[in-house]
């Protein structure tokens, strides 16, 4: 079983920003792998939609506890259903990268990444994988909870296409 998590803020006001990159991706592979609506599990903190790709049970889920407490949704999660930390995929915005860049990795630090560190610290490794998606390199809170411009959107909505074709392929390949 692998746990696909996307991070993000749950409430309307947080729907298109920045922050909540990992929620928008997780909606396009609900809608393009067919898995059924998500649903709240309140024990886990999370929105949550199972399903089978390419003959693999998947866990897509989509913290509602606040970005920088991801921690303990993903733990729950990890927990309910014994899962191992490395059959869990986190992704998130990335302020480091420049808009429209995407980095996988296993076994980084945090850097930086509130929700990310609160994962980390929650599982107390970091022996999961991370698709980091660049936002821009802007440092302020506010810049993290503001809505991406029309061009913008043009580049994540391609950016977004190329990560899930990249996911599929890495678990049709079994590297994650």
């Amino acid at each position: 079983m692998i746990l696909i998590v996307g991070l993000g803020n749950p409430g309307k006001e947080f729907e298109r920003t920045r922050h909540n990159l990992g929620f928008r991706v997780l909606d396009c592979l609900q809608k393009k792998w067919s898995f059924p609506l998500f649903v709240l599990d309140k024990k886990v903190f999370s929105l949550i939609s199972k399903g089978n790709f390419l003959k693999k049970e998947i866990i897509l889920a989509k913290p509602q506890t606040f970005m920088n407490s991801s921690g303990k949704a993903v733990k729950g999660i990890k927990t309910k259903f014994k899962l191992k930390t490395e059959n869990i995929i986190v992704i998130h915005d990335e302020m480091d990268l420049s808009l429209g860049k995407v980095k996988f990795s296993f076994k980084k630090g945090a850097a930086g990444h509130k929700g990310v560190l609160s994962i980390i610290q929650a599982l107390k490794t970091k022996n999961f994988f991370r698709y980091r998606i660049g936002i821009g390199k802007e440092k302020t809170e506010r810049f993290v909870l503001e809505k991406f411009s029309k061009e913008e959107e043009k580049i994540l909505k391609e950016t977004i296409k190329k990560l899930v074709l990249d996911l599929e392929n890495r678990l049709q390949k079994n590297q994650v």
